[in-house]
C-alpha cells in the first residue's frame, strides 16, 4: 500500500493481508497494483468508503484513487452510492459479475482488435513471404486463428460455469 505509516495505524493486520491478496491478483492480471487495493479495502469494509477514505486508508494520491474507482466501475467491480451529496462506493461480490465485466471490458476488445491484426498479418505474410505458401508460417497463422476462434466459445462458456 502506498504510505504504510498511515494504513498501518487503520487497517488491522488481517485487513492489509485481504488487500494485499487483492493486489496480488490483479498484478497478475497486468492491473496496477492501486486497482487491486481499491478493491480490497472496499471488500474488507463494513460500510461504503468514499474517495477520501480510500486516500487516507491506502495512502495513495486522489487522481490515483479516482482513476482506479473509475476503472473498477466500468468493470462493474465497484458500485457508486449517493449519500448526502456524496459519492461513496462498495465492491461487487458477485464472482458471475466480476468475471462477465472484465471478460466485457478488457478480454473481448483485446479479440476483437486481435482480430483486425489477425487480417493485418495474413495480408503481410502473403506480401513479405508469400505466408500461404509458406508452410511454417500458414501454421503458425492457422494456430493463432484457432486460438482466437476458441477464446470466443471457451469465455461466454467461463462466465456461465462462474455463474451464481
Amino acid at each position: 500500500m502506498g504510505d504504510q505509516d498511515t494504513s498501518d495505524q487503520r487497517l488491522s493486520r488481517a485487513e492489509q493481508e485481504v488487500i494485499l491478496f487483492f493486489s496480488d491478483g490483479v498484478r497478475v492480471l497486468g492491473l496496477p497494483k492501486s486497482i487491486g487495493e481499491i478493491y480490497g479495502v472496499l471488500y474488507i469494509s463494513r460500510s461504503a468508503l468514499s474517495l477520501d477514505d480510500l486516500v487516507d486508508l491506502l495512502g495513495i494520491s486522489k487522481g490515483s484513487a479516482s482513476q482506479g474507482l473509475k476503472f473498477l466501475r466500468n468493470l462493474g467491480a465497484v458500485h457508486k452510492i449517493e449519500q448526502d451529496r456524496k459519492s461513496y462506493y462498495e465492491p461487487e461480490l458477485n464472482l458471475k459479475s466480476l468475471v462477465g465485466g472484465f471478460i466485457k471490458e478488457e478480454i473481448v476488445p483485446h479479440l476483437t482488435s486481435g482480430e483486425q491484426k489477425l487480417s493485418q498479418i495474413k495480408e503481410l505474410l502473403d506480401e513479405e513471404v508469400g505466408g500461404s505458401n509458406d508452410d511454417f508460417y500458414q501454421a503458425r497463422f492457422e494456430k493463432m486463428e484457432s486460438w482466437t476462434k476458441q477464446a470466443k466459445i471457451v469465455l461466454p462458456l467461463l462466465q456461465r460455469v462462474l455463474g451464481s
